[in-house]
């Protein structure tokens, strides 16, 4: 029963997921922070994990998470649970959309989905901005407005923001030097 839970759960994420894993952040926060099956801080890792590893952000986080919860089967389970919806949305969208390309209702949709989308993926990077840059714990314990701020992540998000719209490499130059830093200085 439990297994059937799990994969309901990440199917649930996985038909509402419109817009790629990026857009599944607030939902799959959402399922996983109120289970209680990671804290907000491991879900920000997961992200960071998920981004500098090979596949989808979304697939990577069911695995994961059915994997802490339930074992290897849990893994599995988790992740077709994500994948089901999109294999079968792509299978009626490949059947059907090419039928009904220049209708102005399907174009409808799809530019109505486009800004939703946009602010489902600006909640998620809002939501791991304040993870990663904003320390409220050390803040309720000290009462001090000073250590509200992360500054040294603060100023590794403002320099890798800045070089990475100043010189165009390759994401995973980046990523490496972020995790070199961040054990230097973390």
């Amino acid at each position: 029963m439990e297994y059937i839970y799990l994969f309901l759960i990440f199917f649930k994420v996985g038909i509402f997921t419109i817009g790629g894993g990026l857009a599944a952040i607030p939902l799959l926060q959402e399922e996983v922070l109120t289970r209680g099956w990671l804290t907000n801080l491991q879900f920000a890792d997961m992200i960071a994990v998920s981004e500098s590893t090979p596949g989808p952000i979304g697939v990577n986080i069911a695995t994961y998470v059915g994997y802490s919860q339930y074992g290897i089967l849990g893994s599995i389970i988790a992740t077709l649970g994500l994948v089901t919806p999109s294999i079968i949305i792509i299978m009626l969208i490949a059947k059907f959309v090419m039928h009904y390309r220049d209708n102005k209702y399907v174009n409808g949709v799809f530019v109505g989905l486009r800004p939703a989308v946009t602010g489902l993926i600006l909640a998620a990077a809002t939501s791991i901005a304040l993870i990663s840059l904003v320390d409220i714990d050390l803040f309720n314990q000290t009462d001090k407005l000073i250590d509200l701020f992360n500054f040294k992540a603060i100023a590794m998000f403002f320099v890798f923001f800045i070089l990475t719209n100043k010189w165009k490499h390759h994401p995973i130059y980046y990523i490496a030097i972020a995790g070199v830093i961040g054990i230097l200085i973390f």
